[in-house]
């Protein structure tokens, strides 16, 4: 388990494994995008599959990488499969990406600081 802390001292704690899950399925626009509609509203398979000019196979794939990462759920009501983004796990991604900017930050500030002694 690798903890993170970001700028505003929230603490991460995830693995490595967690951390590569959540941004290889960021890394795909078409995964983020059904983050972004799934974190507003819930959806259905079909409804997510209508957005895009690709197969309701390829868009059901691209849910189960999400759901991988743990970044959306699916639940089933009635006959439908329901999606719903998990803010949780995306506020996780956005305390670590805190974290790293601080580390940058600390390391420009150092810098700065070095090149003002000269």
């Amino acid at each position: 388990m690798v903890v993170y802390q970001d700028s505003h001292s929230q603490t991460v704690d995830l693995s490595d494994d967690e951390v590569d899950r959540i941004f290889r399925a960021l890394a795909d626009a078409t995964r983020r995008d059904i983050v972004r509609r799934t974190l507003t509203e819930e959806a259905t398979i079909s409804h997510l599959a209508d957005h895009y000019e690709m197969s309701f196979a390829a868009v059901q794939k691209h849910i189960t990488v999400l759901e991988g990462a743990g970044l959306v759920s699916k639940h089933r009501s009635g006959r439908e499969r329901r999606i719903r983004g998990n803010p949780e796990a995306v506020q996780k991604a956005q305390h670590l990406l805190n974290a790293y900017e601080r580390i940058w930050q600390g390391r420009i500030d150092r810098l700065d600081a070095l090149l003002a002694d000269e």
